[in-house]
């Protein structure tokens, strides 16, 4: 099983967090159910932008983002290379490590 490592964030995960996923899950919704409230306006629809992370580690071992989502990224705060909408990410085989940025475009 892959492993989802978050890196600490003030507010959200301030002790960081590490935990076991199955392949094919959603990282988004892997995160809300280990209770890191990480914003996710649109509901997982890949149109608002509030649940961009950076993708630390393991960015290889997922899809490439679809053309939605590279449309939405070019919005967000912060965009780097390893940037992605947690909403469309599906966990592939290896591990993740997860950096939630400082802001969010609602910030």
């Amino acid at each position: 099983m892959p492993k989802i490592i978050v890196l600490p964030h003030p507010l959200l995960c301030p002790q960081g967090a590490q935990f076991e996923v199955n392949v094919g899950e959603n990282l988004l919704a892997c995160l809300l159910r280990q209770g890191i409230a990480i914003e996710h306006a649109c509901e997982f629809q890949v149109a608002c932008g509030t649940c961009h992370v950076y993708l630390r580690k393991g960015y290889d071992s997922i899809l490439l983002p679809s053309p939605v989502e590279e449309a939405v990224l070019d919005q967000v705060w912060g965009l780097e290379p390893d940037s992605r909408l947690s909403c469309n990410v599906r966990i592939g085989q290896a591990d993740l490590t997860v950096e939630i940025p400082k802001y969010s475009r609602n910030q």
